[in-house]
């Protein structure tokens, strides 16, 4: 594995996809331990207003946390570390892994960026894990604009509008995803059963830990910790030309 060279690839784009990353034994594993605790019908557990606003129907499971330690093996994968040190340098380090589940018909999530692009050098790497296939009949693809991270906050407007530049990715069992915090990208509605990933983020030294405890949407700007929206963000019209 070239790490320089995803490294580069990584820095252009803002994401970075990998096939066939983890092995099928460990995806099979920690996919039965996923569909085992989510059961059949989970609660959402955001309030209405971010539901509304946001349009992200994800139900969050932090199964490291409750001591849950198959998920480890992830973060012990050479690779991955390997590919951790390159893009995010000395230091860097973990933050938590966090899996998201939509059920059907929920709407995914908005174009969202993970924390406000106030520093190049301050960003959570969100590390996806994969096991089992996304694609157009369970719906739920990711859909990003390669190389936004460099073009500052993502424009205000339709929540689930598009980009001309977009790209709908659509990861397979077993595949990596490495997205930059700073990357304009949304998830697409659910039509199948359910969608899940695991999430592993990670940071370069210096980042806060609760880098992503605000999250940049087109129609807002939301606070995690306080469960509240501290920014109406609204499109603002073109100046009609006054008569003379």
């Amino acid at each position: 594995m070239n790490t320089q060279a995803l490294k580069q690839q990584f820095d252009r784009d803002g994401y970075l996809v990998l096939d066939n990353f983890f092995g099928e034994k460990l995806m099979d594993r920690l996919d039965g331990l996923i569909r085992k605790y989510y059961g059949d019908n989970p609660a959402f557990q955001h309030n209405d207003e971010f539901l509304s606003k946001s349009q992200t129907d994800v139900i969050p499971w932090f199964p490291q946390q409750q001591g849950v330690h198959d998920f480890d093996a992830i973060e012990n994968h050479e690779n991955l570390r390997a590919l951790s040190d390159a893009i995010l340098g000395d230091g860097w380090y973990r933050q938590y892994c966090m899996v998201m589940f939509s059920k059907q018909g929920s709407l995914g999530q908005a174009w969202h960026q993970d924390c406000p692009p106030d520093s190049r050098k301050r960003f959570n790497l969100n590390r996806l894990v994969y096991t089992s296939d996304i694609n157009d009949e369970i719906g739920g693809q990711t859909v990003v604009v390669p190389g936004s991270q460099r073009m500052g906050l993502l424009p205000s407007g339709d929540p689930a509008g598009t980009f001309d530049e977009q790209v709908v990715l659509r990861p397979k069992k077993g595949t990596l995803l490495l997205l930059h915090g700073h990357t304009w990208h949304r998830v697409l509605p659910i039509t199948g059963a359910f969608r899940f990933s695991t999430n592993y983020r990670a940071a370069p030294a210096g980042t806060p830990e609760d880098i992503t405890d605000i999250c940049v949407y087109r129609n807002m700007r939301y606070q995690f910790s306080t469960s509240s929206v501290i920014e109406e963000r609204t499109v603002q019209e073109p100046a009609l030309p006054q008569s003379r």
